[in-house]
């Protein structure tokens, strides 16, 4: 999955599967890294789709 903006409710579901694969990686590492990047970016999304 390449990492980009979540805009539509696929991307989000698209992001969720690959933070599951990526759960527990090792902090530090690329795949910790990729895995922080998508949390955040999951976090932004429904913060704007479901809380605001």
């Amino acid at each position: 999955m390449e990492i980009r903006p979540i805009r539509t409710d696929e991307d989000h579901k698209a992001a969720l599967v690959e933070i599951d694969r990526l759960w527990g990686a090792s902090v530090g590492s690329p795949e910790g890294d990729r895995l922080d990047v998508l949390g955040t970016l999951v976090e932004r999304y429904e913060e704007t789709r479901w809380v605001a």
